[in-house]
């Protein structure tokens, strides 16, 4: 199983930037996709972005794309995701999820998909 371990969340303004690291552990992480996922308070957890293992394809919420950007360092197992014009209603928690198989290559948008996932980090815009 991979190990993953969310840092980068905080408060900040809206229009503000916050980058989230999602550091892997255990398995060789560079072969399985990974995936950001956020949950608000009230609201089941819903898909954010995602990245394939080799890092070339990225997959994003409709919503949200434009102003998020993941990317993946397999040198550091670490994965990446740089959150853009922030906006109170993007205030959550973010979970990074690793894909439950190797070299995975279905559908990147629903949990169940994915295997491994880390504690979370809250993420609070102000108004």
């Amino acid at each position: 199983q991979v190990q993953l371990v969310e840092s980068g969340g905080g408060l900040v303004q809206a229009g503000g930037s916050l980058r989230l690291s999602c550091a892997a552990s255990g398995r060789t992480v560079s072969s399985y996709g990974m995936g950001w996922f956020r949950q608000a308070p009230g609201k089941e957890r819903e898909f954010v972005a995602a990245i394939n293992w080799t890092g070339f394809s990225t997959y994003y919420s409709d919503s949200l794309k434009g102003r998020f950007t993941i990317s993946r360092d397999n040198a550091k197992s670490t994965v990446y995701l740089q959150m853009n014009s922030l906006k109170p209603e993007d205030t959550a928690v973010y979970y990074c999820a690793a894909s439950r198989d190797k070299y995975y290559s279905g559908s990147y948008y629903y949990t169940n998909n994915y295997g491994s996932w880390g504690q979370g980090t809250q993420v609070t815009v102000s108004s």
